[in-house]
């Protein structure tokens, strides 16, 4: 986007402010917008220097949004229920009929215990700016929260956040950063122990399935530029979900992870079982093999047969309908490829987002099933906090919404970065094969990272 088109983009819409500033506001939360032209919106959100910075790409490529500022944040640490969340939800969203206003946030794994600084067990934010690609079409926005701040006070703090908009610069080059130093927890002899104690039968009799995972801490030499390291990941695996979220200059949380947790638009819901793994051939004569053999493997096809009944049965009681693929099929990215199905679900008119995240969240793909039991061994015996990873991160909206579940996720720190993977322990499990493929699903950023 040109610099001048840019300017008077922003330029028009504080004049909109202004004259705002002569009527008393007409909703207490209020969203204005132009169309604009095109803009490189990962590069451009790397550029500003005002927090949060959000950013989120959906999987059908034709969603895009670039988010800094907030005039609404909603933060909630530990002990807070879902019904909680959810009055509080009802209660920002009454405050305005406009259909694009938009909360973007998410929930920790597991909202039971302490999650990680600054994100919370579940933090949700409405941007003071937004630029947002819809297929070819850009816009920018701005958005006012009247509800909680004084209407003259509010509209200079949207002016100011609108003068301190920066230009868009181009990404810094990919550059990859020396490995000082790298820890697993848990390390290999922990993992086996787990996975044994998952597979022994008295155990897995009444808990069939835990999802285990691991957390890979590098130090490293010098800070990784999330937004480039993003902006790498989005071109290996561009079949993905890519998102991030920082809230301060400490601590970056990115994704770029192939999972859809729900997409709801109005009463339908589509959702999917994505369990099974296997890595991708080095031609496309193996490729093809090895997808055959995944969809013939007894243990993949039954891990993610799990995942469709649980997600089935748990979605029926909120629906008129709920149809589910018999059949798996094959989805693939760069170094791996899943065992898939597709859900849909007709929704009853009363159900709202959060009780499709209370049903859905976490997944048996992230958690295991029993969902309690399955979540009561991870939080015992996996030995670190696995916070935002394997959470949900999405927007809430009126009309519609979508979230992802958060694997293939880092969390970036100064002279650290957290990788994150997990694998489905079911009957039949080997130690040594799974901690393999958590090997497998770190490599692609484990490639645009470090030196190898």
């Amino acid at each position: 986007m040109p610099v001048h088109a840019q300017s008077e983009d922003l330029k028009s819409l504080i004049d909109q402010l202004i004259k705002l500033k002569q009527v008393p506001p007409t909703e207490p939360i209020l969203q204005l917008s132009l169309t604009t032209v095109s803009i490189p919106l990962i590069s451009w959100l790397a550029s500003q220097t005002q927090y949060p910075r959000i950013y989120w790409h959906g999987r059908d490529k034709l969603e895009e949004v670039a988010a800094i500022g907030a005039c609404k944040d909603i933060t909630f640490a530990t002990g807070v229920t879902d019904q909680q969340l959810a009055d509080t939800y009802e209660q920002q969203r009454a405050l305005s009929s406009n259909q694009d206003i938009r909360y973007y946030g998410g929930v920790a794994f597991d909202r039971s215990i302490a999650s990680w600084p600054e994100f919370g067990n579940s933090r949700f934010v409405l941007p003071r700016i937004e630029f947002r690609r819809s297929a070819t079409q850009f816009s920018l926005r701005v958005n006012l929260n009247f509800a909680d701040n004084d209407h003259l006070s509010e509209i200079d703090q949207a002016i100011a956040a609108l003068e301190a908009v920066m230009p868009a610069r181009p990404l810094a080059p990919p550059n990859k950063l020396a490995l000082l130093a790298r820890r697993d927890c848990p390390d290999f002899p922990r993992w086996q122990s787990l996975v044994e104690q998952v597979i022994e039968p008295e155990f897995n009799q009444h808990t069939p399935k835990v999802v285990l995972s691991r957390l890979t801490q590098l130090e490293v030499n010098d800070q990784a530029d999330p937004w480039m390291v993003l902006a790498c990941w989005q071109g290996r695996n561009p079949n993905s979900f890519q998102f991030g979220f920082q809230f301060s200059p400490e601590r970056t949380f990115i994704s770029c992870s192939p999972e859809r947790l729900f997409r709801r638009s109005q009463q339908e819901l589509f959702t999917e079982a994505l369990a099974g793994t296997t890595v991708r051939g080095l031609n496309q004569e193996e490729d093809i093999a090895l997808a055959n053999a995944l969809l013939e493997d007894n243990k993949n096809s039954i891990e993610n047969q799990l995942v469709r009944s649980h997600i089935v049965n748990a979605l029926t009681p909120l629906s008129h309908y709920v149809g589910a693929e018999e059949a798996a099929t094959i989805f693939k990215l760069t170094h791996i490829q899943h065992l898939h199905r597709a859900i849909r679900a007709e929704l009853k008119a009363e159900v709202n987002d959060f009780q499709l995240l209370q049903a859905l969240h976490p997944t048996p793909a992230v958690g295991g099933l029993p969902r309690d039991s399955a979540m009561r061994f991870i939080r015992e015996h996996e030995g670190y906090v696995r916070g935002w990873y394997a959470g949900a991160c999405g927007y809430f909206n009126c009309d519609e919404s979508e979230f992802s579940v958060a694997i293939r996720s880092a969390l970036i720190e100064p002279g650290r970065i957290n990788l994150f993977a997990g694998a489905g322990i079911i009957a039949g499990s080997d130690p040594e094969a799974e901690w393999q493929e958590l090997e497998n699903k770190l490599a692609t950023i484990m490639s645009i990272l470090i030196e190898l």
